[in-house]
């Protein structure tokens, strides 16, 4: 009777915690599509979607284990099981995998009447997703020598190109460490310790040299990359710390990312992404960056990049257009009424200031979300109809508003913020080309953020300039739906016979309508 008690208890719980997680997902759901009807409508909108993605972990985790050791107390007391716990319906698995079939015998009776008359009715497959382990070959490129009977010259074809002077690595592995280093940010101890436990001897050294090797190699394709980003007429800039080791300690070292997307207002040229690293977050590197360009640079308000805007810069000035989600931060950490409710009683009181300008700017939003894509004339044409008139409100608002506050007012350093800066908040009026926020260069930078903490620190400036070289490769790869790995292996296999002046056939865009199946595969 304890027993089944204790089992009758068990698949309750097993139950429960089946109902849950089914619960979390279908809310995760409905929050995910609601978030592709309507757009993103707040940050804490994306704030909900991640913490549900891992409660819904959680949940699935926990149900599944508590159906198992049901199943198993059931099975002891009574010798039944409980139904199967039913997953949500999954996709067929890609056709182009291979498929390995496995035949289990039949029966040669009949298991009611012992006959062997049997005839096949049909078959039932259950098609089990499965991975092999990473295989390892070396290749033996033979070189046949010759000999001339009639001068005795001997002649031999020319040894095969490795971006190493005498190297013995191939395209697909190197590769494979570059991604896994610069892409997937696993420093190259890491990938040394899992070498030798697959039987591989690779030491840091070794592999470091295949880097920088690498990095050289390709340097022409970053080149090109930095010529097409800066012939924009419009740049995404933006910045993210980086440690960089110095004698004894590390220093706070920057990361710097230009982005050309000319995607939301229809333009045709390829996105691409280029990375610069510093020792420190001085004007004068954004003045080295760029000092040729002369068109708009969408930015956060970072002085550094005053000079820039200085009518009297040789090169002519570069536009400002700032970003409407950095003004809108500063409103929405006073309005978040969720962070609040957490806080309870020690939460600071709601600004209904602060909530009213978080509305009146998401009105700007809605009306963005509904002209991306589209072309500069449109998008322009729609802002002078819809937006000019809410951002005229807006400003005799914010304006008004502030004349009622004091200097000590939580609320009056995000409108100050705003209105000391008006005109770089309004050019995106007068130009069809400029976005309402930067977070292109912000998507960019979501690597470093993410991956410092994987690597800690970059070991030296040239090093940090390695990794900003090669995140310009990858990033720019991505953007352009081609995978990195598979890029750089094609390119690192053709870039020493391939033509100099034919060399832009290699960069993302080209290399992705060029190969067709191959990058669709890949």
């Amino acid at each position: 009777m304890i027993l089944a008690e204790r089992a009758a208890r068990l698949t309750a719980e097993a139950d429960r915690s089946s109902g849950a997680a089914l619960i979390a997902h279908l809310k995760l759901q409905i929050e995910k599509l609601r978030r592709e009807l309507y757009g993103t409508r707040s940050e804490r909108t994306a704030r909900l979607i991640d913490q549900m993605e891992l409660e819904l972990e959680e949940l699935e985790a926990t149900a599944t284990e508590q159906a198992a050791a049901a199943e198993a107390a059931l099975a002891r007391t009574s010798g039944t099981s409980l139904p199967l716990r039913r997953p949500p319906a999954r996709k067929p698995f890609p056709a182009h995998l291979p498929r390995e079939r496995i035949l289990i015998p039949a029966p040669e009776l009949c298991p009611c009447c012992g006959s062997t008359k049997l005839s096949k009715l049909g078959e039932d497959i259950t098609e089990t997703l499965e991975v092999i382990p990473r295989s390892w070959k070396v290749i033996q490129t033979v070189r046949e020598r010759f000999s001339c009977r009639a001068c005795e010259t001997i002649t031999q074809p020319p040894a095969p190109f490795h971006v190493t002077p005498r190297g013995f690595v191939g395209p697909h592995l190197l590769a494979t460490i570059l991604f896994e280093k610069f892409g997937q940010h696993q420093p190259l101890n890491r990938q040394s310790e899992r070498f030798a436990r697959e039987g591989i001897a690779l030491s840091v050294s070794t592999l470091a040299d295949q880097v920088g090797a690498c990095t050289a190699a390709l340097a022409p394709l970053h080149a090109l990359i930095a010529a097409h980003v800066l012939a924009a007429g419009r740049l995404h800039g933006d910045d993210t710390t980086v440690p960089i080791l110095a004698k004894g300690r590390t220093v706070t070292g920057r990361i710097w990312t230009y982005v050309r997307d000319d995607r939301p207002f229809g333009g045709p040229d390829p996105p691409a992404a280029l990375f610069y690293a510093s020792r420190d977050r001085t004007g004068e590197h954004p003045e080295a960056h760029l000092r040729g360009y002369s068109g708009i640079l969408q930015a956060d308000a970072y002085s550094g990049y005053n000079r820039l805007y200085d009518p009297t810069r040789p090169q002519g000035a570069i536009r400002p257009a700032l970003c409407w989600a950095h003004a809108r931060r500063g409103f929405f950490v006073l309005a978040d009424v969720a962070a609040k409710a957490r806080r309870g009683k020690t939460a600071a009181v709601i600004s209904p200031i602060a909530l009213e300008a978080v509305r009146r700017i998401d009105q700007l939003f809605a009306i963005e979300r509904g002209i991306n894509g589209r072309s500069a004339d449109d998008r322009l044409r729609v802002r002078r109809a819809e937006s000019a008139p809410l951002v005229a409100d807006l400003e005799t608002w914010l304006r008004e508003q502030r004349s009622r506050l004091s200097r000590s007012s939580a609320v009056a350093e995000p409108i100050d913020y705003l209105l000391r800066r008006w005109p770089g908040f309004t050019h995106f009026l007068e130009d069809g080309r400029i976005c309402l926020t930067n977070n292109a260069a912000e998507r960019s930078l979501r690597g470093f953020a993410l991956g410092r903490k994987a690597w800690l620190f970059a070991g030296s400036g040239r090093g940090a300039d390695r990794a900003a070289a090669m995140a310009t490769l990858i990033v720019t790869a991505k953007l352009n739906g081609v995978d990195p790995q598979a890029w750089l292996a094609d390119v690192l296999t053709r870039i020493a016979e391939h033509p100099a002046q034919r060399l832009h056939e290699l960069l993302p865009w080209h290399w992705r309508s060029a190969t067709g199946p191959l990058a669709e595969a890949a």
